[in-house]
């Protein structure tokens, strides 16, 4: 007999698109017919779910207990189904009771992305199925990842001795970030670091730290300005109390566009601070930092470069699936010393001049997430990403200024990237749009006035936008980032909010 599963007569052959019906039952794999079939039904559905989301309600119903408590299955069924039967609800029902974050009046939280080629690298990576957590398993295709990183540091101007990992996402870079300077600057002596970082930081920060051995009594959670950009006068007088406690402050985490406000901390001023006083620089720019591949953006994110280490999120700035993070180094020897190890059952790990993903991450199995990111850029080309970020820098811009126009907004943040904030009133005589500080039934008025205009933006079905709570205020707020929305999105954006803000101030 040949390796043709196809030309075994002891499988069923059906054609059909679910499990054959042979009486092998541990016979788990398909006829290449099979395969076809099954893919071309699956790329239907995708693709007709691509076409209908440009148009989909921007929420779905969320409100789903019932649902899910219908779906809910004890066990798993004993007889399998044909593909189709088994996606059919998932399409019609399950998929559709969310939010549409690919769709592209999504400007809620920070928009991820879904670009298709990315979809068919998954496709390809998960079809193949090589083993990419070490060079020698399969050195060309942990090469393209090599160079997709090779390509973050280059956008972000990092030296040539810089190196880093792909990740799941911001939480697990900025987790490998933390361990890198915990074993570069405390050794043994973790209960004698402190962390600091602002009270804007995404609360990855704060659980990552506790993950990696730095207990919440040794983080401080540094003041903001009133810009929401962590306070360089509080940052020194912590480390020095630290310091004079005899206790060892070790690093400093920044942000290149917080989650709440879309502020950028004073990088290059954090910069001379942890170099004058020998902590380590690390800055989450899960959000911001792709910015940094534009040239004509990168005065806003001054200093960027010239951190010790930093957090992307492809699946933010470059649009792509969820579940595409990265962290760099800038010594790149350093990632390798905390994440490096060896095993007698192991190949020996790749010459210098080579990436290998295990040496410089905490896995070893893992899915193949560099072509994820190879593909599109393959595809479309940097150009076209470098354009489509600057376009959604400037749409904020423009959205910023038209929303505060609007009776009754006032601006809490103006753009620095594509995230500004904002909150509603009922405009009193002399007031503009720099309001002075409301009393606190104003606040709560405030408050309420807010949220309902974030929730009648959202039933209108054009556009979704969430908010956040700082300092006992609730904002508003825009994020311009999804690649599916122009300039057409953004106009729709104006005008709910324009129209919601109307009919609350009416009193409707």
């Amino acid at each position: 007999m040949n390796g043709d599963p196809s030309s075994d007569p002891s499988r069923g052959v059906d054609g059909g698109l679910g499990v054959d019906t042979a009486s092998d039952l541990a016979d788990l794999d398909h006829t290449p017919e099979q395969m076809a079939a099954m893919g071309r039904a699956v790329l239907d559905m995708v693709v007709a779910h691509q076409k209908e989301v440009m148009h989909a309600p921007c929420r779905g119903g969320v409100q789903a207990d019932d649902v899910c408590r219908a779906i809910r299955q004890p066990l798993p069924p004993e007889q399998g189904r044909e593909i189709e039967e088994v996606l059919r609800p998932l399409f019609d029902d399950w998929v559709k009771r969310s939010f549409t974050t690919p769709g592209p009046g999504y400007m809620a939280f920070v928009p991820g992305g879904g670009l298709f080629s990315s979809v068919l690298a998954s496709l390809v990576g998960e079809g193949t199925n090589r083993f990419t957590g070490i060079f020698a398993a399969a050195p060309a295709l942990v090469q393209l990842e090599g160079d997709v990183l090779d390509w973050l540091a280059g956008w972000m101007q990092y030296p040539a001795e810089a190196r880093g990992l792909l990740t799941t996402g911001g939480s697990m870079a900025n987790f490998s970030a933390i361990v890198v300077a915990r074993e570069t600057l405390l050794g043994q002596q973790l209960r004698d670091g402190v962390l600091y970082t602002s009270t804007q930081v995404h609360h990855c920060v704060t659980k990552s730290a506790r993950m990696a051995g730095i207990l919440a009594d040794r983080v401080r959670m540094v003041p903001v300005d009133a810009h929401y950009r962590m306070r360089m006068d509080a940052l020194a007088e912590a480390i020095a109390a630290d310091r004079a406690a005899g206790l060892k402050p070790f690093l400093v985490v920044s942000s290149a566009g917080t989650t709440n406000t879309g502020a950028v901390d004073p990088l290059p001023a954090i910069n001379t601070l942890c170099h004058e006083q020998g902590l380590w620089h690390h800055c989450d720019g899960a959000y911001g930092a792709m910015f940094h591949m534009v040239p004509e953006l990168r005065g806003v994110l001054d200093g960027l470069s010239q951190t010790d280490s930093l957090t992307l999120d492809p699946h933010k700035g470059m649009f792509l699936p969820y579940g595409t993070g990265a962290l760099l180094v800038r010594d790149g020897a350093r990632l390798k010393a905390a994440h490096g190890a060896s095993a007698g059952y192991l190949p020996d790990a790749a010459d210098e001049e080579f990436y290998d993903p295990a040496q410089y991450g905490p896995e070893l199995s893992r899915d193949y997430r560099g072509l994820k990111v190879w593909l599109p850029l393959q595809v479309l080309g940097a150009a076209r990403f470098r354009a489509a970020v600057h376009e959604k820098y400037l749409l904020a811009q423009e959205c910023a200024e038209a929303v505060s126009r609007i009776p009754g907004v006032v601006m809490d943040t103006w753009p620095e990237l594509s995230l500004f904030s904002f909150h509603l009133t009922r405009p009193r005589a002399g007031a503009g749009a720099e309001a002075p500080a409301a009393e606190p039934a104003d606040l709560a008025e405030e408050n309420r006035l807010t949220r309902a205009l974030m929730e009648g933006v959202i039933r209108r079905g054009r556009v979704m936008l969430s908010g956040c709570e700082v300092d006992g205020r609730f904002l508003g707020r825009v994020c311009i980032l999804c690649f599916r929305s122009r300039r057409a999105q953004m106009e729709a954006c104006v005008e709910d909010l324009a129209s919601a803000a109307a009919e609350l101030l009416a009193g409707a």
